[in-house]
């Protein structure tokens, strides 16, 4: 027996995977990974896969980089971790001060918690509180755009609307609204994307002009809705949404966990429209992909709103045990070093556009509807008919078939439903994008060539989005 299948047993005796319908497993092998380094990830039989989507969208710098270990370790020898309640430390100190510089302005205070979903509901229930602080109890509802995605705790399920996640859950969501993305992959032939996205920005404007006294805050996804199939849309959305919420006197909250540090083009994707959040909830490569950890940035109008004697119960008596661990805050400022070390943002551009020219060709594929790309993120949505865009059904599991292609070929693909996308790290070189856009068109070519015999349930979502 191999090493691998030694662990895979091992694991399936004992393991229940994430984002995983198990039985899968009885016919496609698990990977257990012994190592990594730089862009490479490495099995127990010696085998290698280029990380192209940076391990759930998490890794910027690469596997085991030298600079962020380094930090780890020395922090590891003075203070693993202490509780932020009544206490602090150096790195949770360092790390805030240096969030808020580099945010954009008016930004001020910093609030931990432990991974992605559970800064999405820190900043959901300050905006709740907020109001309730200010006396406008009537303000606690929130907007979100179809096809968003924000988390899988309650509440950050309750503003998303991919419905193979949310529809079983029905009974314990929040009651929110939802109003059309502004996603650029469903406008009309021959509209930009700016015309499209001021086009639906009508819909929110109804919405908050009906809903302004219900409404504690807009949640969206800045300029890519990730789970969602990487959909994209243009900056001018977020400027007139910014406007109308300030008109309107509602919250925005920017979801910056999967486009934040540099995905987008800018080191925050608010940047590219001017305008600057109530809330910007950041994870993911906060701390370069080694350890959990959120932060959520606020205004000091918010955090004010909060400041009173303990008598008066306006404190935000919300905590994670693990809030400000100094070791994910070391991760951090190591990698926040790195972006400003090493001139990353200019970096990137050349590489994004080495990723255009090597899918250029795709574009042109019977069985690819869009080829779009917003900075360091690429996506290659595949479809059954080009003409009408006529999707695939979600059974048939195309994307599947890409992703066995590329292990085999030695490459990490794990496509969003139909859509191959790449979301590596910023150290992958030219020639290892060349390699990756070979393999997806070699897994696009397969999946697609043949006709796929499935039964099709009745009911059910009619789309289907696999969460990173």
């Amino acid at each position: 027996m191999s090493l691998n299948a030694d662990w895979m047993q091992r694991d399936l005796a004992v393991l229940w995977h994430p984002c995983t319908q198990m039985k899968d497993h009885e016919r496609l092998p698990l990977i257990p990974i012994r190592r990594g380094e730089g862009v490479w990830l490495e099995d127990f039989d010696g085998k290698r896969y280029l990380d192209a989507v940076g391990s759930w969208w998490v890794n910027v710098f690469g596997h085991a980089n030298p600079r962020i270990n380094a930090r780890i370790r020395e922090q590891l020898e003075s203070l693993e971790h202490v509780m932020l309640a009544g206490f602090s430390h150096q790195p949770a100190i360092e790390l805030s001060e240096r969030l808020v510089a580099i945010t954009p302005a008016g930004l001020s205070r910093v609030f931990y918690a432990d991974n992605g979903s559970s800064g999405i509901e820190v900043a959901l229930k300050m905006s709740f509180h907020y109001w309730r602080n200010c006396g406008r109890t009537g303000k606690k509802r929130f907007v979100t755009l179809t096809n968003s995605y924000h988390g899988e705790t309650v509440a950050a399920m309750s503003v998303g609307d991919v419905a193979l996640f949310t529809d079983t859950y029905k009974a314990l969501l929040l009651d929110t609204i939802k109003v059309p993305s502004p996603d650029c992959y469903l406008r009309p032939e021959g509209m930009s994307w700016e015309a499209h996205s001021r086009a639906m920005f009508a819909h929110m404007e109804r919405t908050l002009a009906e809903h302004r006294d219900e409404i504690a805050a807009v949640i969206v996804e800045p300029l890519i809705q990730g789970a969602g199939g990487m959909r994209m849309y243009h900056p001018v959305y977020l400027e007139l949404l910014r406007e109308a919420c300030d008109r309107y006197e509602v919250h925005l909250i920017h979801d910056e966990i999967a486009v934040g540090f540099g995905r987008t083009g800018t080191l925050f994707a608010c940047e590219q429209a001017g305008i600057v959040p109530d809330f910007l909830v950041l994870s993911k490569a906060l701390t370069g992909g080694y350890l959990p950890m959120a932060a959520v940035l606020t205004t000091d109008t918010v955090y004010r709103a909060f400041y009173d004697d303990y008598a008066s119960l306006r404190a935000f008596l919300h905590s994670h045990t693990y809030t400000g661990n100094p070791l994910a805050c070391a991760a951090a400022l190591a990698t926040l070093d790195i972006f400003e070390q090493d001139n990353v943002i200019e970096r990137n551009k050349a590489l994004a556009a080495r990723m255009a020219r090597a899918t250029e060709h795709l574009k042109d594929h019977p069985h690819v509807a869009e080829v779009r790309q917003t900075g360091m993120a690429l996506a290659i949505e595949m479809v059954a008919e080009k003409a009408g865009k006529v999707a695939y059904p979600w059974q048939e599991r195309r994307g599947l078939k890409v992703y066995e292609h590329a292990l085999s070929r030695g490459a990490l693909l794990r496509p969003l439903g139909s859509v191959v996308y790449f979301l590596p790290p910023y150290v992958i070189t030219p020639e290892q994008i060349d390699f990756l856009a070979e393999v997806a068109s070699e897994g696009i070519d397969l999946a697609t060539r043949d006709a796929v015999g499935v039964a099709l349930p009745t009911g059910g979502p009619q789309t289907f989005h696999d969460p990173g």
